[in-house]
């Protein structure tokens, strides 16, 4: 074993003379004095040895190790004082271009409408993504057993022993919010902001609020299970149809900078009484019908009517007193119609390809 120690020592000296850069050189070491190297592999033999044979062969192998480590210094060090001279560098060479993130499509057109209903005297608010079913549906007139939960319905989790939600709801309205408010839900719309709003702020009121929702869908070119919402709200005394109209006009006179040809249709939603939908031309079939309007020419993309009495009385406001409009506005779909983007699901891709053209 000792010629074995001293074959291994005069090997890596003649190989280590022949070393000119780093990596050769941490090759090199790894190969002797690696975990699987050399030296290891040689010592493994010490379990068959005497008693006094382990300790003086030990002795050897540990004096050759502290040296060969030590010569693996010194070369590592010859390494780095030769590559520094006659090192230059030209300090007149363009530096490396740095890779910008890009804005996500959807963001810039909810930081456009952003700015765009603070110019009209609104808020921009904001609520969590993980919702109670209270918020999420019975405050938004969805009762327990509504079938338009159905399309709604997504991930629920139970959390007992919750504390109901602070006001109860006014008019004499059965408050069942200690039981709902423990089922927690992935919001499906950003509506409950409309009711945290009410509580917090009163009447009158207007605000917006972004982001992203949650819902049960089968996806396909202009359907996706995450998606990106602005609720509308605006609550005053007199509010009616019109008021809705004149705001939605403005709102996409903004967005696409020119006017728009729409449609607008009956529609039913719990929270709103009368409700209507407000559809677009498809901008990318030009009406012509394609997969992303589903043949039809046109696209939904503005839920609204005026609030629920019911809603109103969640919200701890009179509807006797005051009235108020909501619209649910479909940020991805805008996004979709305003760049001409015909998939939905490229959005989240996460495909730099397409996130770079913005």
């Amino acid at each position: 074993m000792q010629d074995k120690l001293n074959n291994l020592k005069q090997e890596a000296l003649g190989k280590l003379s022949d070393v000119k850069d780093r990596q050769a050189l941490r090759d090199l070491e790894i190969k002797y004095l690696g975990r699987k190297g050399g030296l290891t592999k040689i010592l493994r033999g010490l379990a068959d040895l005497s008693a006094e044979d382990k300790k003086s062969i030990g002795r050897m192998a540990n004096e050759i190790k502290l040296e060969l480590q030590n010569k693996f210094k010194e070369a590592g060090n010859i390494i780095e004082k030769s590559a520094g001279k006659g090192a230059f560098m030209d300090v007149t060479l363009p530096g490396k271009k740095i890779d910008r993130g890009h804005i996500h499509p959807i963001t810039i057109v909810q930081n456009e409408l952003e700015d765009l209903f603070v110019s009209m005297g609104f808020m921009i608010l904001d609520g969590p993504e993980l919702e109670s079913d209270y918020y999420n549906f019975e405050s938004l007139n969805f009762p327990e057993y509504h079938p338009a939960r159905d399309t709604q319905d997504t991930f629920y989790i139970e959390i007992p022993n919750s504390n109901p939600p602070a006001g109860p709801p006014v008019g004499g309205l059965a408050d069942k919010s200690q039981n709902l408010e423990s089922r927690l839900v992935m919001r499906t719309h950003t509506s409950p902001v409309q009711i945290r709003a009410m509580r917090k702020y009163g009447a009158p009121l207007r605000c917006v609020a972004p982001g992203r929702v949650f819902r049960c869908e089968a996806i396909d070119a202009c359907h996706e299970h995450t998606f990106d919402q602005m609720e509308g709200l605006m609550i005053d005394k007199d509010i009616s149809l019109s008021n809705l109209i004149a705001v939605m006009k403005e709102l996409l006179k903004g967005i696409f900078s020119r006017d728009m040809e729409v449609r607008v249709r009956p529609g039913y939603f719990p929270f709103v009484e009368p409700a209507v939908e407000l559809d677009i031309k498809c901008t990318i079939c030009k009406g012509k019908g394609c997969p992303s309007c589903k043949n039809s020419g046109w696209l939904e993309l503005l839920p609204a009517g005026m609030v629920h009495p019911n809603v109103l009385r969640y919200g701890g406001i009179d509807p006797k007193e005051y009235s108020g409009f909501a619209f649910g506005l479909g940020l991805t779909r805008l996004a979709m119609m305003k760049y001409g983007i015909d998939d939905i699901r490229l959005f989240n891709s996460g495909d730099l390809k397409f996130l770079k053209q913005f």
